[in-house]
Parts: C-alpha cells; structure tokens; sequence
C-alpha cells in the first residue's frame, strides 16, 4: 500500500470506538485487593479449624484418662467379687462337709440301730427318766397369773410305759456274725 504523506495535513490517529474497561493499575490494585481478602479467609478457617480440633484433642485425652480409670476400677471389682465368690464358695464346701459328715453319722447310727434294735430299745427304756408332769393345767395357771412369776408348764400326755423284757440271750457261740457295708448282717456256722 502507499501512503501519502503531506507534512502540511494533520495525521489522524485511530481512537478505540469504546472506554477500556480495565485499567492495568486499577485492575492489579483490585486483584491484590481480593487475593488479601482470600488469603485472610483462608487463615481464619485454619485458625477456627485448629481451635475445634485442639478441643477435640483434649476431649478425648479426658476420655482417655476416664477410660483408663474405668478400666482400673473394673480390676478392683472384678478382685473383690473374686474374694467374695471364693469365701462364699469356701462356705458352701464346709457346710457341705459338716453335712456329708452328719448324714454319715446319722445311717451309722440307723445301721447300728436295725442291727441290735431290742437291746437299744431296752437300753434307752431302762436308762430314760421319767418325764415331769406338772398337776396344774393351763386353766388354773392362767387364774394364778399375779401369784406366779415363772411361766406356767403345759401338761404333758405320758407316752405308753413299755414292760422292760429280760435282756436278750447272748450270742451262739457256734455262729459267726458278718455285717456287710450295706448293712446286712449274715450268719455263718463256725466249724
């Protein structure tokens, strides 16, 4: 292209039709502007997140400790009702001795009892003593109320007086008595 130029004519310069709309100093201003801003919210976030979670933290180190007590207190329960379960248990098996030993004593004294039960019988007649009865009956102990300072005796029936037999004949010389654990008793001619 060829231009013509004439130093006596004004040179027209192209304007831009429209006002820019930015400003290269206004437009770095502003984008500073906003990144302060973004940054100073980030940081509170992070402040406000830190504080929550150092709260946190020492929440559950307190849950911790609590635990740990917890934990502590359950051996001792545990330890004490273990010593109350071996006393209790100790208990039950002394009693349980005593009345193992007693029902032995008891089926020692019945076998021996069937064994000789004419010579016990004669023995716990003839040794006995009489039983007390008192001649004054309720009635009349009840009228003496101011006179009497020991409680009244209620009377008692007498039980039916046995005849005392002569004592049984001693054992035969010529048989052998054997008594089994169950309690039978057998006879054996000696030979």
């Amino acid at each position: 292209m060829t231009t013509i130029s004439d130093p006596d004519v004004p040179t027209i310069v192209a304007e831009p039709l429209e006002a820019p709309l930015l400003d290269r100093d206004k437009s770095r201003s502003r984008l500073a502007v906003a990144v302060t801003i973004g940054l100073s919210l980030f940081a509170v976030l992070n402040a406000t997140a830190a504080v929550f979670l150092y709260r946190g933290i020492s929440d559950l180190r307190n849950v911790e400790g609590r635990l740990e007590e917890l934990g502590a207190f359950e051996q001792r329960i545990g330890a004490r009702l273990d010593t109350v379960n071996n006393g209790f248990q100790s208990r039950f098996e002394r009693l349980d001795s005593q009345l193992q030993g007693r029902f032995n004593e008891i089926n020692g004294n019945i076998v021996r009892l069937e064994q000789n039960p004419s010579v016990a019988d004669d023995a716990s007649m003839s040794s006995a003593p009489e039983p007390f009865v008192a001649s004054s009956t309720v009635a009349e102990a009840s009228a003496d109320t101011e006179v009497a300072t020991e409680p009244s005796v209620i009377e008692t029936p007498q039980p039916p007086r046995r005849r005392i037999s002569a004592a049984p004949p001693g054992p035969n010389p010529a048989y052998q008595r054997t008594v089994t654990p169950e309690g039978k008793v057998y006879y054996r001619k000696v030979k």
